[in-house]
């Protein structure tokens, strides 16, 4: 197996995969080829690709704001679990944030995703109960004028 950054050209690939993975939630701006080569733009350094025989198998999308880290679309091939593939990514993507001096990272999982929960409680992630996740989608932004 081979771990190599992410570049755009493996859009079409990892969309794939993020396709064949059961409770993966995807924006259709954001996580579109547009919106996927913008965040590589801002994080070259930080996401990752698994290859087996040169076909994708795994990613990971890592990036920061200059203090905190963010995991993003973590996925592994179905076929290509428990292999330790994701935990390689994590490693990886954990090592690329540490070395831009990023000292703590978040991430966000669906509540049902019971198998991407489980991962991320393996790697050491915990959950916080202190908190409240919300957002707002700025797809269209209402001016005022003066």
């Amino acid at each position: 197996m081979e771990i190599r950054r992410m570049v755009i050209n493996d859009y079409s690939d990892v969309y794939e995969l993020w396709m064949s993975c059961k409770d993966m939630g995807l924006n259709n701006i954001v996580d579109s080829q547009k919106g996927v080569e913008k965040f590589l733009e801002r994080n070259p350094e930080t996401s990752f690709v698994a290859l087996i025989q040169g076909k994708i198998v795994g990613v990971i999308m890592a990036g920061n704001d200059g203090r905190r880290g963010y995991i993003y679309h973590t996925a592994v091939s179905p076929l290509h679990r428990h292999q330790g593939i994701g935990k390689q990514l994590v490693d990886k993507a954990l090592e690329a944030l540490y070395k831009l001096d990023i000292i703590k990272v978040a991430l966000v999982v669906f509540d049902k995703n019971d198998v991407g929960n489980a991962f991320w409680e393996k790697q050491g992630f915990t959950t916080r109960e202190d908190l409240v996740y919300r957002n707002k989608s700025l797809t269209r932004i209402e001016r005022i004028d003066t």
